[in-house]
């Protein structure tokens, strides 16, 4: 009997137990001289050799066909290391039993049932926990069910936390997995991080994960954040990535045939090895931080320096600033005119092809994506024909010509960002879209990022830009918009002159003139709450524009480039808030190339320390995702309720303008039908005068309805942001941290340099120049209710 238990708890079938599961599943009718107490014992062995044969299947079967190499590991190390010393454990309980040691045999050779069974009772909590982990690790599934299991970085996360317990037995096993899914993680993530390739088995489990969606012959990465293990930080993964991604690229360009990038030495990849060697089980996560750190520098001063030199990053940055997000104001003037007078072209195709019927009419209405790209490329012709042939040649427009595209929007999958993170920043920018202020059907300006620049911009910021675009030039747009009304004089004054001497002479000539001049101030007293709202809401517009424009947009953007380029604020002249042009944007370059070669000299050393951990591709990519995280925030896209007030004002204001236009129209054929005999029969531009002025103080009223709810929203938001201590910007949400890379705020050595934005004027700054502004203009409610009483 002895004999046939040592080899059921090996894993052996044995006529001793059942075929029944469960603790206390024992073949009694087969040893009928059992006592119940023997029973009670044997249940426990039994319990026991059930656990030890399943666990065996299980893990076994998990070593063979699981796609994660982590979980293999571990299954691995417990058939291998676990349950090899419980079969060493019967192999020394039948040797002593063999031997007739006196811990196991008694009086007359007889070796008590209780002494085996409490000699292997410890082994019930361990087997049992295994069970535990082996379940999680491949739960068993019923009939129809699709398989599923854990990931490896679940898996780790579980033995973490299975490491805290109470029984010391079970801590340690826990460490020991623990260490093995480490180990092979680790496997994983060196030949990521030292030659920038996936890993060849186990690649779906890896945290870095190929998409094969994106556009272009080169390999796009990204982290999926369900698989990171939780004591990787974020920051430290967007290092991984970064890293990861910069060997990649290098790699392809070697297989291309493309030289200018040259490799790292192999010494560097030594010091990345024993970087990486010196982790150890349980990897810390500060440790793990400090490796990737160390990585990502060396490389820096290698390779990556020469494959994302400064000059280049500057480029890119000053062209994202200039055009999309209107740096150089005559792109934005030039893009709305040419836009209008293709929405013009289009009215009148419509108006020519509504002889032929209803859907020719609405076919010749329909804006195309030719449309949208002639007005791009006319907008470019008019920037080039602005340039003086004594200039120099401006290399950024023609950059821009080249990388710049106008589209219509949702053509291209929107990607979250490639830096792991809890939240996606897309998600936190409103929902409320300015894509169809440009065209009736939504559009967006986007720029394609070539390689290697697509290492330091990614695809989500560049939307990021697109939205910010299509919010500032409407704002932009509306002032144009407004601004012309004034130009058309017959709407503000009219002064009509005599017919001459014979005809002026005669009672009708003087009659038709007196006639003509109480008609003209009849018009000019009801234009004068148009011209009041429109004034009023030019200078709403104008003053938030030129927040926007001067102090959030143009004012960050100088702040990140002197910390790049390492000036201080003292070296360089105030921007104006207003947009520039290409001749201010020369002299600021002109500047600033001045003071780099005139800069302060000190101590070698540290200047050159700071230079490393200032020009490090990845400290860059962090300080221009701040920079894009406090733009954001400055410009109240994060703000639902002003960002939906603003898009309904704006909408209101397309509408006012053209029906202002119409009625010009309108009256200037009544004047031709009065003076001239011009008739038309078809059309009674009486009624039509009497519609379009009932619409016209319909949308009049709409207008300062939305300009006093555009400044209580302001209000609010100033309300809110004091309230709650934090300002313009905020650092402590999940979109003002995106992407920030590996600096931790407590580095403390010469490498880290950290950028933070600079922090814009508050919202009471603006509101401040709006109450002026009211009280300047006498534009109230009070006002509103006078000029509304002189119709």
């Amino acid at each position: 009997m002895l004999h046939e238990i040592l080899l059921s708890l090996s894993g052996q079938p044995s006529p001793l137990f059942g075929t029944q599961t469960g603790k206390g599943a024992v073949a009694q009718d087969d040893f009928h001289l059992l006592s119940p107490p023997e029973k009670a014992l044997l249940a426990s062995v039994a319990h026991l050799s059930r656990l030890h044969a399943q666990l065996r299947t299980r893990a076994s079967e998990i070593s063979s066909v699981n796609p994660s190499v982590v979980c293999r590991s571990v299954s691995t190390a417990i058939v291998g290391t676990h349950l090899s010393e419980f079969q060493k454990k019967i192999l020394e309980v039948e040797r002593a039993i063999l031997a007739e040691d006196s811990g196991y045999v008694g009086g007359y050779g007889i070796v008590p049932l209780s002494t085996i069974v409490g000699e292997f009772a410890p082994w019930t909590r361990r087997m049992e926990w295994l069970w535990d982990i082996v379940q999680f690790i491949q739960p068993e599934r019923k009939k129809g069910e699709r398989p599923h299991g854990s990931t490896g970085a679940e898996l780790i996360d579980h033995l973490r936390t299975e490491a805290h317990t109470g029984y010391l037995d079970i801590k340690e096993m826990a460490l020991h997995l623990e260490a093995s899914a480490e180990a092979a993680w680790m496997k994983q993530l060196s030949m990521w991080l030292l030659y920038g390739n996936l890993p060849m088995y186990g690649k779906d489990d890896f945290f870095i994960q190929e998409d094969f969606e994106s556009e272009g012959d080169e390999a796009q990465f990204s982290i999926n954040s369900h698989l990171l293990p939780k004591f990787v930080p974020a920051q430290t993964a967007g290092s991984i990535l970064f890293i990861g991604k910069s060997l990649n690229h290098i790699r392809a360009k070697r297989k291309t045939s493309m030289t200018g990038t040259s490799a790292a030495p192999v010494t560097l990849y030594r010091e990345h090895i024993e970087q990486l060697a010196s982790l150890r089980a349980p990897i810390s996560p500060v440790k793990l931080s400090s490796a990737v750190d160390c990585i990502r520098l060396s490389l820096s001063q290698s390779t990556l320096s020469k494959l994302l030199p400064l000059p280049k990053i500057l480029e890119i940055l000053d062209l994202l600033h200039g055009f999309l997000l209107l740096g150089r104001g005559e792109f934005a003037v030039a893009l709305v005119s040419h836009a209008d007078a293709r929405l013009e072209e289009s009215r009148r195709r419509g108006l020519t092809l509504a002889r032929n019927g209803p859907s020719s009419k609405l076919d010749g209405l329909a804006i195309k994506e030719g449309d949208v790209t002639t007005a791009l490329v006319q907008a470019w012709a008019e920037l080039f024909s602005l340039q003086k042939e004594e200039d120099q040649a401006d290399d950024q427009l023609e950059l821009a010509r080249n990388l710049l595209s106008l589209s219509f929007s949702g053509r291209k999958k929107e990607r979250p960002m490639t830096p792991a993170q809890n939240a996606n920043p897309i998600a936190e920018i409103s929902k409320v879209s300015f894509e169809d202020l440009l065209f009736p059907t939504p559009t967006q300006l986007t720029a394609q990022i070539r390689a290697p620049l697509d290492l330091f911009i990614s695809s989500s910021d560049i939307l990021i830009y697109s939205k910010i675009h299509s919010y500032l030039l409407g704002i932009r747009r509306a002032q144009i918009r407004l601004g012309d009304l004034w130009k058309r004089t017959s709407l503000r004054r009219n002064h009509p002159t005599p017919r001459g001497p014979t005809r002026s002479n005669s009672a009708f000539g003087q009659a038709r003139l007196k006639a003509g001049r109480e008609r003209d101030n009849a018009r000019v007293r009801q234009m004068r709450p148009i011209w009041a709202t429109s004034s009023a809401c030019l200078f709403v517009l104008s003053e938030i524009g030129t927040f926007f424009q001067g102090e959030v947009v143009n004012e960050s953007w100088q702040h990140l480039r002197e910390w790049i380029e390492g000036r201080s604020s003292s070296t360089r002249s105030a921007p104006g808030s207003r947009p520039g042009t290409a001749s201010s944007s020369k002299l600021q370059e002109d500047s600033g190339t001045l003071s780099l070669d005139h800069g302060p000299t000190g101590d070698p050393f540290e200047s050159g320390s700071q230079t490393m951990g200032r020009h490090d591709p990845e400290a860059l990519t962090v300080a221009h995702r701040r920079h894009l995280a406090s733009l954001v925030q400055s410009l109240f896209l994060t703000e639902v309720p002003f960002t939906n007030t603003l898009r309904g004002i704006l909408t209101d204001i397309d509408r006012f303008v053209a029906l202002v236009i119409r009625l010009e129209n309108i009256q200037r054929n009544m004047d031709l039908e009065t003076d001239e005999g011009v008739v038309d029969a078809m059309i009674d531009y009486a009624q039509e005068e009497r519609e379009m002025w009932e619409m016209l103080r319909s949308t009049r009223n709409h207008v300062e309805t939305g300009m006093k709810d555009l400044v209580t929203s302001l209000r609010n938001i100033d309300d809110r942001r004091s309230g709650e201590g934090r300002g313009s910007v905020d650092f402590g949400t999940d979109f003002g941290q995106m992407g920030l890379g590996s600096q931790r705020e407590d580095s403390t050595g010469p490498s880290f340099s950290h950028y933070m934005p600079r922090k814009p004027a508050g919202v009471d700054r603006l509101l401040m120049k709006l109450d002026f502004g009211s009280l300047r203009t006498g534009f109230g409610p009070e006002t509103s209710a006078g000029l509304a009483g002189m119709q």
